[in-house]
């Protein structure tokens, strides 16, 4: 057996994440008190009792999403009695989730996680105001296809750009929401299922997020990354990385970038990646998992009951 760890990105959120994990288990309850400093406000009680539409801004939902990832990870550590390294080949995440780990990996601090991802998310939200966007789900067509689908929908004044390759069949499109709107009949007429514009804020992983990224850029350039002790895979390049310079290139890179989950995947299973464990609230990267890679175990740790099923496992 030969495992990998991958963290989940925005849209796994929900009110009362974390919640069963804070209340049974000293790890976990740690995990969401040093977020909460980080972020300077009580994050662990928006997300257990708090309003939706708050946590899903993306400043909270980002911080919020990670620290329930970490718990979840921190407590099968704790409970097991082994370390990552000797739990896992590779840990890999989707979008904020690279964040997740990198801190699993011991890359980062999970203070200086927490406060990356909230200026990440603040800094986002402000370039989606400044640069407006939208996103798409594109359903039914191949990596090639979408990739001719951007090209027509993009002209001089407004352009399009795979997003998230997410898994066969599943591509996310963003851009000016002129492009991406003259995408939809053009989807259709290459053969596409839908093409269902997301209820998201701005045009992430595209070009619009420029200013985004610069901002990150100073702020990783204030942040001590030091090299992982396993190899996380890179959204970007969809390998493994583990040089220290390198990984705070990429995670400004990410920011503008595509989000190549469909490489990641079958990337960690090329190198005998043969379990893939979600770690966090929901199991969207199991369902997307399970479409990439059908013969691959999988399992899901984000509440008490999961956590305790998944610790023979280990």
């Amino acid at each position: 057996m030969t495992l990998a760890f991958v963290f989940p990105g925005q849209g796994s959120q929900s009110i009362g994440m974390g919640k069963e994990l804070y209340e049974n288990f000293n790890t976990a309850k740690e995990v969401f008190e040093e977020v909460d400093e980080a972020v300077s406000f009580k994050l662990s009680s928006l997300m257990f009792e708090g309003d939706m539409a708050e946590l899903t801004k993306t400043t909270n939902a980002q911080p919020a999403i990670m620290a329930t990832s970490i718990a979840a990870l921190r407590v099968v550590e704790k409970e097991t009695g082994k370390s990552i390294n000797e739990l896992a080949s590779f840990v890999a995440g989707h979008s904020l989730g690279e964040y997740a780990a990198l801190c699993t990996a011991k890359a980062l601090s999970l203070y200086d996680t927490a406060k990356l991802l909230k200026a990440r998310g603040e800094y986002m939200q402000e370039a989606a105001l400044k640069n407006p966007g939208a996103m798409a789900a594109v359903l039914g067509l191949s990596l090639p296809q979408v990739n001719d689908l951007v090209k027509q929908a993009s002209d001089d004044q407004f352009k399009c750009f795979i997003a998230n390759d997410n898994c066969q069949g599943q591509i996310v499109i963003s851009g000016h929401k002129e492009a991406i709107e003259k995408a939809g009949p053009i989807a259709t007429e290459l053969g596409a299922k839908k093409c269902v514009i997301l209820p998201v804020s701005g045009g992430f992983h595209s070009p619009l997020m420029q200013e985004a990224a610069l901002k990150m850029k100073d702020e990783l350039s204030h942040t001590n990354i030091v090299s992982p002790i396993i190899p996380v895979i890179s959204n970007v390049t969809a390998e493994a990385e583990t040089n220290a310079d390198k990984i705070k290139e990429l995670l400004v890179a990410q920011v503008t970038g595509s989000v190549r989950w469909t490489e990641s995947v079958s990337y960690m299973q090329m190198k005998g990646v043969t379990d893939f464990v979600e770690c966090g609230n929901g199991k969207v990267l199991t369902g997307l998992i399970k479409r990439i890679a059908p013969d691959a175990r999988l399992l899901n740790i984000g509440s008490k009951d999961q956590v305790e099923q998944a610790l023979s496992f280990f």
